[in-house]
């Protein structure tokens, strides 16, 4: 039997699909609904599960964006066969992506086991959510927010790029969380620092996907919910990415801030009283 039914991937696609461009963190809220429905979040094909419904949200992303994807794709294609074209922004901007996702696919590699392990525990994802969101809180009160997408640079990129690493690593910290708090660091604005997690995002989740396809196949996984997992995630993602662009135009991160520590906290509870199982 699969270790996830067809109606747990339907309630996991939308977990993800809310909460993976969110600054929320989805693998915290996927591992808690997981310990919820009773799922082992320690499995192996679960795990794996976990990395390939992203791709759905990926795959939002994509589309969503198709345009400004498109338009940087080709910059870089341009540029790759014509000198005066790597003077574009566009042909910079997609190395600096490519750059600034070497770090963590290092690190994702070389510390699989401990990720897969120790760092999955609730109580990690607990202490994550919270202390985050101070983090989150800092960085939206430091920044200045007085530069846009076309003024980011190759510091911006390695610097948000490789704050994926803390979410990888401290699973409930938030990968939208870290990449965000850290462009607003830089003193992007909002809008800025959200659509450069996108595509930042696109890449690292992608290929983490790819990689656990595998494991969540030949550990326990059927094929049937992590289609249907996947398409979930796809559609509810869509609907939050262009909720979260409108909303941040106008809005602090404050309403996240405030909804990680109750999570976090409620998590707390939930552990110390036995409810759940770290």
């Amino acid at each position: 039997m699969s270790a996830i039914s067809v109606g747990q991937a339907v309630v996991l696609g939308v977990v993800e699909g809310v909460t993976e461009f969110l600054p929320v963190s989805s693998t915290g809220h996927l591992k808690i609904t997981e310990g919820l429905m009773n799922i082992p979040v320690d499995d192996r094909s679960v795990v794996g599960f976990s990395a390939v419904i992203q791709v759905g949200a990926i795959a939002a992303v994509l589309v969503y964006f198709f345009k400004d994807i498109k338009r940087i794709v080709s910059a870089w294609f341009r540029g790759l066969v014509n000198r005066e074209e790597r003077y574009h922004h566009d042909y910079k901007f997609a190395w600096w992506v490519i750059a600034a996702t070497i770090p963590i696919v290092i690190v994702g590699l070389a510390a699989k086991p401990l990720i897969d392990g120790a760092l999955g525990s609730l109580w990690v994802v607990a202490g994550s959510l919270i202390v985050g969101s101070g983090v989150m809180w800092a960085a939206d009160q430091m920044g200045r927010h007085k530069r846009g997408e076309d003024d980011t640079s190759f510091q911006d990129a390695m610097w948000v790029g490789c704050s994926q690493i803390l979410a990888l690593l401290f699973p409930g910290f938030s990968r939208s969380g870290a990449t965000m708090s850290t462009a607003l660091i830089r003193d992007l604005d909002r809008v800025a620092a959200t659509r450069l997690s996108f595509f930042l995002g696109i890449p690292a989740l992608t290929g983490a996907g790819i990689y656990e396809l595998k494991d969540a196949l030949g550990a326990g996984v059927g094929a049937a919910p992590l289609a249907v997992g996947t398409i979930v995630s796809f559609v509810v993602a869509y609907a939050s990415i262009a909720w979260l662009l409108k909303f941040v135009a106008k809005h602090s991160f404050n309403a996240f801030v405030i909804y990680r520590v109750i999570i976090g906290v409620g998590l707390l509870g939930l552990l110390a009283t036995g409810v759940l199982s770290a």
